[in-house]
């Protein structure tokens, strides 16, 4: 597993970075268990204080962090700001929140044993984060800040594409005060990651990639008996009914297949649209996808930036030419592209029946499939015939309705005329093939506490 910085636009390798030791692995873990039997004393005005001194700092150099997400996967120089800035938000929104989120709950009780009842919810050790690139700040601290807020402390493991990514963070809080352990970054191997999840002190683990990685994570995991969340693939519905704002659906439709150059687990993977707006939609969409503008993304005008690596561009390749073999049919719909960088050219796939594999599977990149429905019935029909369930979107003019409709879709999020989003105050997750548990808020803050159970009995007696 070779960690390295290769610039996707330039194809340069700039920076290789060596694979972390087993004596580096295990200083790690006795670093992070001993930071954590101090963090877990701290007071949530403590820690609320370093999670606002690390919201700070990104905020204070945000154009020099957001350029190393560009060099370092391609993101266009804007959303890397856009990134650096949710970042800080979600820091931000723990620093201020979690004390409230983790206060203990009283129970009501009616057994005449107990007289009062409560559940408190308080941190468990060291946690593994293995993150992926397409977003390598924002999905870091998805993870470290509520389970930082909550207590615990993290081990990281990121991309091995993403390797400067990786210690901007540990870096950070530690300028923040955070206890030395309290978040650590290493560049480990297969092997050491199994002997991390293995470790008795390592309480969970989350993990944000691909089935493929989810798959081997949640079984180690599940064999030593530790407690993981799943952040996995999509293939995101974006569903346009007949009293849609066109315009505005096919402008939204054209951002959420194609922002971070297609690369987002929750973008509109799948456009559906009802048959009676079908083809003034596609006719505008093509239209729209043609005015997207590929090129350096560090300069503004660029809209769509190069995948994140040749290997990405070669599987999307390969995947495009597999369905087609199976019968689909490919048009190439978006603008010329610069002949050096790991670019795709935007295409539109059709004809992708349910007997192709392609109908399956999700495209990592800049491959849109509009999709005919005959009607609102199967527009929701379509929706629900996938094996994964992140996210989706619904497109109309009547609210009400479309929250009827993106009640009967089965997924962890849906959006009423907007792509699947991101926000500091709300929940990430999905279900089925899409993963389990959730980051953000509440529901993400929990995920790996304990919720400890406290009586006080005021009766003698037999039980």
């Amino acid at each position: 597993m070779a960690y390295a910085t290769t610039n996707p636009y330039t194809g340069e390798t700039l920076k290789t970075f060596p694979n972390s030791t087993d004596a580096e692995v295990a200083q790690a873990l006795d670093n992070g268990q001993k930071a954590f039997e101090q963090w877990k004393l701290t007071s949530f005005a403590e820690r609320s204080k370093i999670l606002q001194k690390t919201a700070d700092l990104l905020r204070k150099d945000h154009t020099e962090y957001a350029k190393i997400l560009t060099l370092e996967m391609g993101k266009l120089l804007t959303e890397a700001e856009g990134e650096v800035e949710l970042s800080a938000q979600i820091l931000e929104y723990y620093a201020n929140n979690a004390e409230k989120l983790l206060a203990p709950e009283k129970l009501s009780t009616k057994h005449p044993a107990y007289s009062e009842a409560w559940v408190e919810h308080e941190p468990q050790g060291i946690l593994l984060a293995i993150e992926p690139w397409n977003f390598p700040y924002y999905q870091v601290v998805r993870i470290a800040a509520p389970q930082l807020s909550a207590g615990n402390v993290i081990i990281l493991k990121h991309a091995s594409n993403v390797p400067q990514c990786a210690a901007v963070f540990e870096k950070l809080f530690r300028e923040a005060g955070l206890p030395e352990g309290g978040f650590k970054n290493l560049y480990p191997n297969r092997t050491q990651l199994e002997t991390i999840i293995n470790d008795p002190r390592v309480q969970g683990v989350a993990l944000t990639g691909s089935e493929g990685a989810g798959a081997i994570v949640a079984a180690q995991a599940g064999k030593a008996l530790k407690k993981s969340t799943m952040e996995l693939g999509g293939a995101d519905a974006f569903v346009v009914l007949k009293d849609a704002d066109l315009d505005k659906a096919v402008k939204w439709a054209v951002t959420g297949r194609h922002w971070n150059a297609g690369q987002v687990c929750c973008s509109s993977k799948r456009i559906i649209v009802v048959d009676e707006i079908y083809d003034e939609f596609l006719k505008k969409y093509i239209d729209g996808v043609g005015k997207l503008k590929a090129g350096d993304p560090l300069d503004p005008s660029t809209t769509l930036a190069p995948l994140s690596s040749k290997g990405a561009l070669d599987d999307l390749n390969k995947q495009v030419e597999e369905a087609v073999g199976h019968g689909a049919k490919v048009q190439v719909i978006g603008p010329e592209i610069p002949s050096q960088g790991s670019f795709f050219r935007p295409v539109l796939l059709t004809g992708v029946t349910d007997d192709n594999p392609a109908h399956y599977w999700e495209f990592f990149g800049p491959v849109s499939q509009v999709i005919r429905a005959k009607d609102e019935a199967d527009a929701i029909r379509i929706a629900n015939d996938s094996p994964f369930g992140l996210g989706g979107s619904v497109f109309t003019t009547d609210i009400k309705h479309g929250v009827e409709v993106a009640q009967k879709i089965s997924t962890g999020m849906v959006y009423i005329n907007h792509p699947t989003g991101v926000a500091a105050d709300l929940p990430f997750g999905g279900v089925r093939r899409s993963g389990y548990g959730r980051e953000l808020v509440g529901l993400g803050i929990k995920e790996f506490v304990n919720h400890k159970l406290i009586t006080v009995t005021d009766i003698d007696g037999a039980f």
